[in-house]
């Protein structure tokens, strides 16, 4: 079970790279979007949230299960922060990777609240909470970015 649990904790492996785990973690978002992106709205909505609780679940196993705060290589947050940057965002490379750039920027630079967040919660929840914020910033961003240059959506 452990294994399972690593597994998807890690991304399938992406937060196990040397160099930015949290970045190539992010990448596994893409294709979980793209899986759900086009169902119905209230079944993308309980999927989302089904995501974002089973990371939370996860994060917490794995964070017990490699005795360490927060690790590094545990990047199913970064998943769960980036499907929230997604969100109604046009399937476009272009829409894609500004979503992508806003949301490697909030979770590593981490405005307020997010940092106050990073540091007083802790477990699983601890652990996903900065990075739904940080998908939160980015998704306002995109979107206003859509609406100031329609153009971007392609």
């Amino acid at each position: 079970m452990d294994k399972l649990i690593m597994l998807l904790a890690t991304g399938f492996g992406l937060g196990r790279l040397p160099k930015a785990p949290g970045t190539w973690g992010t990448l596994a978002a893409f294709p979980v979007h793209w899986a759900i992106m086009d169902l119905p709205l209230e079944l993308y909505a309980l999927s989302l949230a089904a995501i974002i609780g089973l990371a939370v679940l996860i994060s917490g196993m794995a964070e017990k299960i490699i005795d360490r705060p927060d690790p590094g290589m545990v990047v199913i947050d970064e998943v769960a922060g980036m499907l929230i940057a997604l969100i109604a965002v046009p399937a476009t490379p272009l829409a894609w990777l500004l979503a992508f750039v806003f949301f490697r920027f909030f979770d590593i630079l981490k405005p307020f609240p997010i940092r106050l967040i990073d540091q007083r919660c802790h477990g699983g929840l601890g652990i996903v909470m900065d990075d739904l914020l940080a998908g939160l910033y980015a998704l306002g961003c995109i979107h206003l970015l859509l609406y100031l240059f329609p153009g971007i959506a392609g």
